[in-house]
């Protein structure tokens, strides 16, 4: 491989993230028992974040207008407002956790610095994400910061073109097949994913990949071999 960038997913592949939203919506659905099921609940919330992607993007603060959007809708606008004070207090507390560094992480950064340039490529909230990164306290490593509003192949050529690489120099290093794998592929890139055990039902894919510049490893580290020869 002749490889001069390597790009990190931040959500699930830096630092956790899906288990935080997780637990907030564990809590939500519990608000909501009088209305439905906590299984209904999550379906119809799911339902709202999906109608409401192409508005609101990514992140937590959409994630917070869906929840109160689906608690008046699955109440018939009946909700008394303590239950919506509830629901938006829980979006501010997904907003405060603290940022834990998945394993390995500062190891593989430390390893490839100075021999690749290392980006962030990852997609959300662009005040949530700065603020993760900073909080995360390893901002310093990373020659490029690049939030997107999608992760499309369009998205990735963008970037490619601002880096100044060719799509075979380039590298995507993430935890979602559907968003960090196969639009890398498609345009001629190189990804590695690296399998989380909570993933958003919008990022799953049933398609298996199959491609010469594809890699699966189950912990960042064991990158390490291929890119430090």
């Amino acid at each position: 491989m002749n490889i001069k960038v390597i790009a990190f997913d931040a959500d699930d592949t830096l630092w956790i993230n899906e288990p935080y939203f997780y637990e907030t919506e564990r809590k939500f659905c519990a608000l909501l028992e009088d209305y439905l099921p906590a299984h209904s609940v999550s379906q119809e919330l799911f339902k709202t974040e999906m109608q409401n992607l192409p508005l609101y993007g990514y992140g937590i603060k959409a994630f917070i207008l869906s929840m109160v959007e689906t608690a008046f809708r699955i109440s018939n606008s009946t909700l008394k407002v303590e239950i919506i004070e509830k629901a938006i207090q829980f979006g501010k507390e997904l907003l405060e956790k603290p940022i834990e560094l998945l394993e390995g992480v500062e190891e593989v950064l430390n390893a490839l610095k100075g021999h690749y340039r290392l980006v962030v490529a990852t997609k959300g909230d662009l005040l949530d994400q700065e603020r993760k990164l900073k909080k995360s306290g390893i901002g310093h490593n990373f020659h490029h910061i690049e939030i997107m509003s999608d992760k499309q192949e369009a998205d990735y050529k963008k970037l490619i073109r601002h880096l100044d690489v060719s799509p075979e120099e380039f590298l995507m290093i993430g935890n979602s097949i559907k968003s960090d794998v196969i639009p890398v592929l498609a345009i001629g890139g190189h990804a590695v994913h690296i399998p989380y055990h909570t993933t958003w039902a919008h990022e799953k894919v049933d398609d298996k990949v199959e491609h010469s510049n594809f890699r699966i490893i189950k912990k960042i580290n064991e990158i390490l071999p291929q890119l430090m020869r």
